[in-house]
């Protein structure tokens, strides 16, 4: 799937109806929003000139959303997520099953390359990693997505953002659905893990899952060039402290006070 060349021209109407051109963002804490953060988020305020709508939610309207719209035992899923990054990946699935659209990361900076051309079916659209165990180092899209390389310690997996798709779609219900049960599995071992959990872990097994039980591949497509669009800032000013999920996995969270968040 990763290696794939092209994307399976759409094989039936299932797909046919477009996402809706909305783009949706998450943090936490909004009167606490780093400034480097911030203009991250901005800089896909370009798109609304192309008729793209943004919406950017924070911890309470995110439950309140989760609430309204899934109900009491997904809410209580997503106030069982310990770090801001758990609730911003388990409200994408909420957002996205519900709502469909566009959901990307705050960290991430456009580019102001085109996007429409994601938007005219309701297809998942994922952006494929490849890490490698042995350098301890991610692999470079342009080596790891040509058909037939293959190292041994290189793990394929698909990110969570960006995360596109039309409502209702049967892998976001899934990683929606694990990530629930994996938030209501007895924690007595201590807290779970972020990437397993929530993250992209989960919504790799959560594709495979879905077309191993009959979905046809053509239900998602691989951004190859998704970094063309987009990509993650480094460095950025949380990334040194307790809102880094690297820095803070299976550990109990605490907010940084204002002189730190900065």
């Amino acid at each position: 799937m990763v290696q794939r060349c092209e994307p399976s021209p759409l094989g039936s109407a299932t797909w046919s109806a477009p996402a809706p051109k909305r783009i949706v963002q998450f943090w936490d804490d909004l009167q606490r929003l780093p400034q480097d953060v911030e203009a991250c988020m901005n800089s896909w305020r370009q798109l609304e000139r192309s008729g793209f709508e943004l919406e950017v939610f924070d911890k309470k309207s995110a439950s309140d959303f989760i609430r309204t719209r899934l109900g009491a035992r997904y809410e209580d899923a997503f106030n069982r997520c310990y770090h801001p990054s758990m609730m911003s990946d388990y409200f994408r699935y909420s957002y996205v099953f519900v709502e469909g659209g566009f959901y990307i990361d705050a960290d991430d900076v456009y580019h102001g390359t085109p996007i429409d051309q994601l938007f005219v079916d309701g297809r998942l659209k994922l952006q494929p990693f490849c890490y490698d165990i042995g350098t301890s180092q991610m692999v470079d899209p342009s080596i790891f997505t040509k058909p037939g390389a293959n190292q041994p310690g290189w793990i394929f997996y698909f990110n969570t953002t960006p995360l596109i798709a039309s409502p209702r779609h049967p892998i976001v219900e899934r990683a929606l659905l694990n990530a629930t049960e994996s938030l209501e599995a007895d924690s007595a071992s201590g807290l779970p893990e972020v990437q397993a959990t929530t993250g992209p872990g989960n919504l790799t097994r959560s594709v495979f899952e879905v077309i191993s039980e009959g979905c046809s591949p053509d239900a998602m497509v691989v951004a190859h060039d998704w970094e063309r669009t987009s990509t993650s800032q480094w460095p950025l000013s949380y990334r040194n402290d307790s809102r880094n999920w690297r820095l803070s996995n299976q550990q109990a969270y605490r907010a940084p006070s204002p002189s730190d968040a900065r």
